[in-house]
């Protein structure tokens, strides 16, 4: 990330919780602007551009998951979600819609700061080395190794956070199969079932990006008993 301090979008109805996460994550070098509610934040939104969003699914109005996916329309901004329901399939619901992360209710503020601080960590910066880019070939897609960029034609392909993170870690061994267990290591998860079900939604999303055929993938294949891989032309 460059010198200026990263600029986060907290969205809660509760007023207590937006203040105190507030002065923690402003406490913590963030910039911090807060919404009451979905309309609250996509009128900020319309106007603002953000490095994350914290948003809380249970809301009166418009809930989070369905602000989430209006927000995956038109844009990659990682979203954090924060959830009161703890439910596997609730969480994989958040990753559906377009999340990067969740975190269920009731949490420690310094475990929101070290997740918060992971997607940054994981969203791509600008290459400014001067070296001749190293490409992978996906069909029409070209994936920029170098650069952590992916482009259609003219196009580029918008990442999410954690859809750059699987690129990386997958161009790093193409060709060689890559264990669940091993993706959720080093996406910097906590390991476990739910975890893997959830690299699957991930590749699941990736796979929409770069095959003409998601449900018949031929360049981020599934290998049986093995894991993932990807097969670049």
């Amino acid at each position: 990330m460059n010198d200026v301090a990263p600029h986060l979008l907290i969205v809660d109805d509760d007023e207590r919780i937006r203040g105190l996460l507030r002065k923690f994550l402003m406490r913590h070098g963030f910039l911090v602007t807060a919404a009451r509610d979905a309309a609250h934040a996509r009128r900020i939104l319309s106007g603002l551009d953000f490095d994350l969003i914290v948003l809380d699914v249970m809301m009166p109005g418009e809930d989070g998951m369905s602000l989430t996916r209006a927000i995956r329309e038109t844009s990659m901004t990682p979203v954090l979600l924060l959830t009161a329901k703890g439910e596997t399939e609730d969480r994989i619901a958040g990753l559906e819609a377009g999340a990067d992360d969740y975190l269920a209710k009731p949490f420690e503020p310094k475990e929101l700061l070290l997740r918060i601080n992971a997607i940054l960590r994981r969203m791509p910066e600008p290459d400014e080395a001067d070296t001749v880019p190293k490409v992978l070939h996906l069909g029409s897609i070209r994936y920029d190794i170098d650069r952590g960029e992916m482009w259609q034609g003219d196009a580029p392909v918008r990442l999410t956070a954690t859809e750059a993170q699987l690129m990386r870690i997958f161009s790093a061994s193409p060709g060689e199969p890559i264990t669940r267990a091993k993706l959720v290591e080093d996406l910097g998860r906590d390991k476990g079932q739910a975890q893997e079900r959830a690299v699957d939604v991930q590749i699941t999303r990736l796979r929409r990006k770069i095959e003409e055929d998601p449900k018949q993938p031929r360049y981020l294949q599934t290998v049986r008993g093995a894991g993932y891989m990807l097969a670049p032309d």
